[in-house]
């Protein structure tokens, strides 16, 4: 991802998005109430697949999670297998 891309947060939509090179992608939420984030969707447009937006869109959102106190359910299937190589790694690093 560029280095000089900012991630930013639209609490109004319930998105995270970046723009590079003039192409959007982003991650979108609904808060369900009771401090939980439903994680409902990544889109990568093609010209930025392959250099790690979507990771660092996760990272981003889960970050905020982290920091708000919110539970995630992660209803999209690539945040789902982000928090799972995140789990795993963390089991690893222990053991």
């Amino acid at each position: 991802m560029s280095v000089n891309a900012r991630i930013v947060h639209d609490p109004e939509n319930k998105q995270f998005y970046v723009v590079i090179d003039g192409a959007r992608a982003y991650l979108a939420y609904m808060d369900l109430g009771k401090q939980t984030l439903d994680i409902y969707r990544t889109y990568v447009p093609d010209i930025l697949r392959g250099q790690g937006v979507a990771a660092k869109l996760t990272e981003h959102a889960l970050q905020f999670a982290r920091i708000k106190g919110y539970t995630v359910i992660p209803s999209c299937s690539y945040v789902e297998r982000y928090m799972e190589r995140q789990a795993g790694a963390a089991e690893r690093a222990k053991g």
